[in-house]
């Protein structure tokens, strides 16, 4: 037992130091150059490291006390910026997935329903150049005529940098992973909210620690877009901090959607994969692929039943 309490100390201490303190010393870094430097002496690094030498020669920081002071102000200033910056990136992280957008306050949802109104018509419109290719292929391949298999691919990227399936939601990433719920009932007739709880605790430990991580990274995307915001007041006294900003945005920007991708698609590929072994479990007797069918047993087993009123010849409720 006290080796398993020291081990889960290393490991809260090491994900305290990766994901507060070290990112937020170095905007503290950051944020003491910028205030040093400023605008007329953007990148004199002579004038920085005198300024630093200076205060490095104070006779309160040669005292033990004075170090101790020092130390535990810098983490505690340190931490509290990398809090700051996660509990900003759990709201970027919302407006990113916007699972629950038309309940957002005014004017955020008329602008978000504006995005998706927009989002739509691209996306209708992509999808008949799309179904135009796909006539005109059919029409070829029927009489054996020439096509050009790459306007039909072009059509289909075209279409899936809009969204994979029809826009719900203002933003890619939130759209790319509502696909993997719209697919597995279009296909499987399952309910994926319904389902995703009963699936997830019959998973390999492998699986789990694959869609954990990738939902991790997920996560972490957002909170370096949340750097990005961090970074951009300190333009006003630095002018490169807003350089550091905007690739900051740009990076956090591609991993947000190749999070999305990725943990979409693992989704996915786990209820394909692994719902006839939950089908099993249930003792339903399932052989061959996850069908439509055996999708409508699985909803059935797994819904709650709605509540019973009180009647004639019926228990009362407790």
């Amino acid at each position: 037992m006290p080796a398993f309490f020291t081990r889960l100390g290393e490991q809260l201490a090491e994900r305290w130091l990766t994901f507060l303190a070290l990112p937020g010393a170095l905007y503290l870094a950051v944020a003491q150059a910028a205030h040093i430097l400023g605008h007329a002496h953007s990148f004199d690094l002579a004038r920085l490291t005198r300024r630093l030498t200076a205060w490095a020669e104070a006779p309160q920081v040669h005292s033990f006390g004075g170090q101790v002071v020092l130390l535990a102000g810098v983490l505690a200033a340190s931490a509290a910026v990398g809090i700051a910056a996660r509990a900003l990136g759990a709201g970027i992280e919302r407006l990113v997935l916007a699972a629950d957008w038309d309940t957002w306050p005014n004017p955020l949802r008329y602008l978000a329903g504006t995005r998706v109104a927009a989002r739509r018509r691209r996306w209708d419109t992509a999808r008949q150049v799309l179904d135009a290719q796909r006539r005109a292929a059919a029409r070829a391949a029927a009489l054996r005529g020439p096509h050009d298999p790459e306007a039909l691919h072009e059509a289909r990227r075209s279409l899936e940098q809009i969204a994979l399936e029809r826009p719900c939601r203002p933003t890619w990433a939130g759209d790319r992973v509502r696909a993997a719920t719209t697919r597995v009932r279009r296909d499987h007739h399952l309910d994926l909210a319904v389902l995703w709880p009963h699936l997830w605790l019959s998973l390999p430990d492998t699986d789990r620690a694959e869609l954990s991580g990738t939902r991790r990274e997920l996560t972490a995307s957002t909170a370096l877009a949340a750097w990005s915001l961090l970074y951009a007041p300190l333009a006003a006294m630095w002018w490169p901090a807003a350089g550091i900003s905007l690739l900051l945005a740009l990076t956090a920007r591609h991993r947000t959607r190749a999070a999305a991708e990725s943990y979409a698609q693992l989704v996915e590929a786990t209820v394909r994969l692994r719902t006839v072994e939950l089908l099993g479990l249930l003792g339903v007797d399932h052989s061959g692929p996850l069908s439509q069918e055996a999708g409508d047993t699985l909803n059935d087993l797994l819904e709650s039943r709605l509540p019973v009123s009180d009647g004639p010849g019926l228990d009362p409720a407790p």
